[in-house]
């Protein structure tokens, strides 16, 4: 039997309703055909219908999708939506009952253009699927109107409020809702609404790589909306202004929990647990707070006194937080799990992968063992001294954060040796840029193939060329070499920098049966973020290898509240919101070919830049406050494109 009875999605008519091949597959379509512990009949939202199960009611539930919308979405800040979202519920709703006339599908036909002038997409987008199922399904319509039917609904209905930028943000913060309160100049509202999914949105609002700006549907109009920077504009109103979070523990669930690492992901966990009212500490290895943030992202990007004020916030809510202890050296696992109720593992990427270079195990001075070790030294004054010529080898943030301290640290000359081209690199274009302009030296197409010494003294790396072949798996053209084209490079240290991975050498003790991927990275299971071990979670970087700051709060808000349940309940399972989140993730709600019909020209506000060399002398942030002012017009520009998906579970 196909997967696939009927679907409309993408604009594409799939009708098998008398026989048919497709299924999910061939369609593309991530959709699951199980939801949590029923069975999906149907999906319904801004791009059509899909029907699984030919014996779901689809005109229950457009009704019940539309009552949804109306009732739970609809903000009522435009008549077109507001007024025309109650007509259809209300049309659908007496079709539903018996008491429809045929005339009636032409109400919900004509209001197509009425919910066109909204003032969001939510509303217009909505009716897409409604009268998908007037166009499409319009016998089973007319055998209610002819009282021929009576209504059949799901077993139970499950609806979620998405958006392009929200889906894209790994911690699925609603976005156009903090924009918009900075449209209205309620930045403490602002600040409220990023803090129902992410805890240090000081730091997020600074080095976050911002992938919801890359499925901002104003792109497609001009240019994105400033997300990440709008952020930082909520979180400076409030320190700039002295003003104390508002944030208050529950009362006392008298369950304890331990979290390795105060880095992103963990700083995260225990801010969420502790508003619940469990009894959270945090160790880590480190003597202050931030983990990778802390000692690998340099002052200039990320001031480290804000992000010890995150920790500040969170110790607040009765966190508490020990530093210099490491899992595995200072306590084990093992005491862990028999001292507290739950465990959750933020520990992070910190060992670095090796070039695979000759000469890189014999101990020479001058050659650093990876780009986060030199950068966590500088950062803790551990005595690193930088030499006057530094070569950084590698093409991601770390690698550019290398040639950047190391001016700072006094190199006269810094190298960035990588073996693709700049459009292949994998760091932040902007931070390439930085790089340029503070007089870095890019060596692109080449790649090193043994150190040149003296006196077990670094003096320089010889190098070969590489030309580009075809695509790796990565979808970048491999590089090759060119034989016979190697030459050296002169310099007194080089510095790896190709990738990190987690350090997991604290499982070496026992038996704990946590499972590992071929990349030292731990697994977890079903998005609950729970290993195998039972009450033992993980998230961040040594859940998923080195990413990013915002997929480790991701991580961390949602072990916080899948181990509420397990604290609470004794389960580790997802809740029907974040089932949904996963679903509506996994399909993708931004079409990068749509036809925007907004009229462009309202170009991006950009928060003023300290410009120039002469910045590579000091750690001063570079990136500077947007003016409000500023960051009110900018806010306008959202063109706050919600979105209702909703699912029909059947038993």
């Amino acid at each position: 039997m196909s997967d696939i009875v009927f679907s409309s999605w993408g604009r594409e008519i799939v009708d098998n309703r008398n026989g048919g091949e497709a299924d999910l597959a061939s369609l593309k379509l991530k959709l699951p055909t199980e939801y949590l512990d029923g069975k999906v009949g149907a999906f319904m939202g801004w791009d059509g219908v899909v029907l699984l199960d030919g014996e779901t009611d689809v005109v229950a539930m457009a009704a019940e999708y539309m009552k949804r919308v109306q009732e739970k979405h609809c903000c009522g800040k435009c008549t077109p939506g507001k007024k025309g979202t109650r007509v259809m519920q209300d049309t659908l709703a007496r079709i539903l009952q018996g008491h429809g006339e045929e005339r009636d599908l032409e109400i919900i036909e004509n209001l197509k253009s009425l919910l066109e002038g909204c003032k969001c997409t939510l509303c217009m987008t909505s009716a897409i699927p409604v009268l998908d199922t007037v166009k499409y399904f319009r016998d089973d319509y007319m055998a209610y109107i002819g009282g021929g039917k009576k209504p059949k609904p799901a077993a139970s209905y499950h609806d979620k409020l998405t958006a392009p930028c929200i889906d894209r943000c790994p911690a699925h913060i609603d976005i156009p809702a903090y924009i918009e309160e900075i449209k209205n100049y309620r930045f403490e509202d602002s600040l409220s609404v990023i803090r129902e999914r992410m805890a240090i949105p000081a730091v997020c609002g600074r080095v976050c790589p911002h992938p919801c700006e890359t499925a901002c549907r104003r792109a497609l109009v001009d240019e994105p909306v400033s997300i990440m920077v709008m952020k930082r504009v909520a979180s400076d109103h409030e320190w700039m202004h002295h003003k104390t979070p508002p944030m208050l523990p529950a009362a006392p669930t008298g369950k304890k929990v331990i979290v390795v690492g105060a880095g992103p992901a963990g700083l995260t966990c225990a801010f969420y647990l502790a508003q619940k009212g469990h009894k959270v500490k945090i160790i880590d290895m480190l003597s202050e707070p931030g983990g990778t943030v802390a000692v690998g992202i340099p002052d200039y990007r990320m001031p480290r006194p804000l992000l010890r004020r995150e920790a500040e916030i969170v110790e607040a809510l009765g966190v508490e937080i020990e530093y210099g202890v490491k899992l595995g050296r200072d306590v084990s696992l093992r005491e862990l799990k028999e001292n507290y109720d739950a465990v959750f593992l933020g520990t992070g990427a910190f060992k670095s992968k090796p070039m695979g270079v000759e000469g890189e195990d014999a101990g020479y001075e001058g050659f650093s063992e990876g780009g986060i070790h030199y950068l966590r030294a500088v950062a803790l004054g551990q005595g690193m001294v930088t030499p006057k010529r530094v070569v950084v080898v590698g093409g991601g943030n770390t690698a550019i954060d290398c040639v950047r301290v190391a001016l700072r640290e006094g190199a006269e000359e810094s190298i960035l040796v990588y073996r693709r081209t700049r459009n292949e690199m994998p760091a932040e274009s902007y931070e390439v840029d930085d790089a340029d302009e503070e007089n870095v030296r890019f060596e692109f197409l080449v790649n090193p193939t043994r150190l040149i010494t003296e006196n077990n003294k670094i003096t320089g790396v010889e190098v070969i060329k590489m030309a580009l072949g075809e695509p790796d798996d990565s979808g970048r053209r491999r590089p090759q070499p060119v034989e016979g084209s190697e030459y050296i490079i002169p310099c007194d240290m080089v510095i790896p920098a190709i990738g990190q991975d987690p350090d997991l050498g604290y499982l070496e003790d026992g038996d704990y049966g946590i499972k590992q991927t071929r990349w030292n990275s731990i697994v977890t299971n079903g998005g609950t973020m729970m290993t195998d071990d039972d009450g033992v979670f993980a998230g961040g970087d040594c859940e998923y290898g080195a990413m990013t700051v915002v997929l480790a709060v991701g991580h961390g808000k949602r072990a916080a509240s899948v181990m509420h349940r397990y604290l609470m309940e004794g389960k580790s399972i997802l809740d029907d919101e974040e089932a949904l989140e996963d679903v509506v993730n996994r399909l993708g709600v931004f079409d990068a070919d749509e036809n925007v019909p907004n009229v462009g020209g309202l170009h991006r506000e950009h928060q003023p830049k300290v410009d120039g060399a002469e910045r590579a002398t000091n750690y001063e942030e570079i990136e500077l406050a947007m003016p409000e002012s500023q960051a009110v017009v900018e806010a306008d520009r959202c063109l706050r494109c919600y979105r209702v998906a909703m699912v029909a579970v059947e038993q």
